[in-house]
């Protein structure tokens, strides 16, 4: 693989360009909002400065990369010579399943086509392609450049060589690939989703206040940041779409969303995205 197309220029569609193009592969970067390309670019830019501050890159590596990497608005243009396609899209099935069923006619035969989707059946999306042995979860982390985890996620349907392929691949990029099956929220947001909706259930219900929990998390369990503020950093509406599709996909009435949740997300407290969620930004 040399040529790579990333659909969706928001901050993961921008971590994945930075992070192929930083290990030598040609990247289109591809939105229909040509304002979100030049962020993304920016975004892109500022990034690679930090990464001059910590000397792990020189002002001639950074100009290379940003090199590699051309944006287009026109999806035709920007996946005609891919040897793999990313989709970065709207966490949203529908949408996910239109856009691969147009990468499907106007991507080569030999191109693998990737999700990047946190939670939603990558069988699902790949029955709306003729190529669904082509077709497989790539879930990044986010920040996309610094986090190491890949989930390969296999649809039904995703052969073995396109696993290979793509475990091989995520290896090259200096990440470490966990091949996981199709179920509803794979393996990370399967466990996460619960533990951040118990924590918002632990506002909602009074147990205890924000920072409280957070640091009960924080102090108590090791983790980096707590749940109310790892929630934030997702977003709140993406953290309710991934407890939706649990929730719809197991029928199971434990990942059921947080009425206090769906509120929030009502009321347009996204997070750190928005400036308002549990804290503050």
């Amino acid at each position: 693989m040399q040529r790579i197309s990333v659909i969706g220029s928001g901050t993961m569609g921008n971590g994945i360009a930075h992070t192929f193009a930083q290990h030598g592969f040609e990247v289109a970067l591809v939105d229909i909002n040509a304002a979100a390309l030049a962020s993304a670019r920016a975004t892109i830019a500022s990034n690679l400065d930090r990464q001059i501050k910590k000397e792990t890159l020189t002002e001639t590596d950074k100009q290379l990369i940003l090199n590699r990497i051309t944006t287009y608005t026109d999806l035709a243009a920007g996946v005609r010579n891919a040897d793999l396609v990313v989709e970065a899209a709207t966490e949203n099935e529908q949408v996910k399943r239109s856009l691969f069923e147009q990468l499907d006619k106007q991507c080569a035969a030999h191109t693998i086509l990737a999700s990047n989707t946190s939670s939603i059946s990558i069988t699902k999306i790949a029955a709306a392609t003729q190529r669904p042995e082509k077709v497989i979860g790539m879930h990044f982390m986010n920040p996309v450049p610094v986090m190491k985890l890949v989930e390969v996620v296999k649809g039904h349907s995703t052969s073995t060589d396109t696993t290979a392929e793509i475990t091989a691949l995520a290896i090259q990029l200096d990440k470490i690939p966990v091949e996981v099956n199709d179920y509803p929220g794979f393996v990370a947001n399967r466990i996460l989703m619960p533990m951040i909706n118990e924590a918002v259930y632990s506002v909602y219900e009074g147990v205890a206040d924000v920072e409280a929990i957070d640091n009960v998390m924080k102090l108590g369990m090791a983790h980096p940041m707590g749940p109310l503020q790892l929630a934030d950093f997702i977003g709140l509406d993406v953290c309710l779409a991934i407890l939706r599709v649990l929730y719809e996909g197991f029928g199971n009435p434990k990942y059921a969303p947080c009425p206090l949740l769906v509120n929030m997300v009502t009321a347009g407290k996204l997070g750190r995205k928005s400036g308002q969620g549990f804290y503050t930004y």
